[in-house]
């Protein structure tokens, strides 16, 4: 009978004992369940949610910063690539011209010994800059290339409407006679200019060719040897 009566009193502690951990749990869920609504509006959490703004506001605020800076130095890169004013400063370059930016047309000149000039204009609706630089002018099929008729490099043109570019070429500097007898001439606004166009001229004489840089007037595109 002992037997059967501890049996039954652990039976019993045990099942006392489950009520009593599952009575502690409810009430430990009930604790929790109570002051979650305290925790949603305390001030830990109101700082919290503070905190937030504050760091969309910083953020927005760097992303506007950056722009800024951005454009800046986008504007500092043209003025330090633009061409020399002449007191220190330097203008902004814009877009360069492309020979297909370009109408193209030639005039035989009869000046220093005769010479070719060559006119440039901006396409209708273009605007666009002749660098202060020699245009590349070739002639024949082996390209051969004029050299500097100048000693001094040019200025930036800016071609845009009625504005009218000039540059003079000499086929013939040297003092020997003959040389390769042609029709035509390649112009590019540079070396690196992808669309090169082909100009027809009266019949000339090439040997030793020079040209000038770019100018606004006709009279100083000369290209005297």
């Amino acid at each position: 009978m002992s037997g059967n009566r501890r049996k039954a009193f652990l039976v019993s502690a045990a099942l006392v004992g489950g009520a009593m951990l599952m009575t502690a749990c409810q009430e430990t869920d009930a604790a929790k369940d109570s002051g979650a609504p305290q925790s949603s509006s305390s001030p830990t959490a109101g700082s919290d949610q503070g905190t937030g703004k504050g760091s969309g506001a910083g953020t927005g605020s760097e992303g506007s910063s950056g722009s800024d800076s951005d454009s800046g130095s986008d504007s500092g890169s043209g003025s330090g690539s633009g061409v020399d004013t002449g007191n220190g400063g330097k203008e902004p370059v814009g877009q360069s011209c492309g020979a297909n930016d370009i109408s193209w047309s030639t005039r035989s000149e009869t000046q220093a010994g005769g010479y070719i000039l060559i006119i440039a204009k901006a396409k209708p609706g273009i605007t666009c800059y002749l660098p202060a630089a020699l245009p590349t002018v070739a002639f024949g099929s082996h390209g051969t290339e004029a050299g500097p008729a100048e000693q001094a490099v040019g200025e930036q043109i800016k071609l845009s409407g009625g504005t009218t570019a000039y540059a003079g070429v000499n086929p013939h500097s040297s003092d020997v006679t003959g040389g390769k007898e042609l029709d035509s001439i390649i112009v590019a606004v540079g070396s690196d200019d992808p669309h090169p166009v082909s100009l027809p001229v009266d019949s000339i004489i090439v040997d030793k060719p020079i040209v000038t840089n770019w100018h606004t007037a006709p009279t100083d595109a000369v290209p005297f040897s």
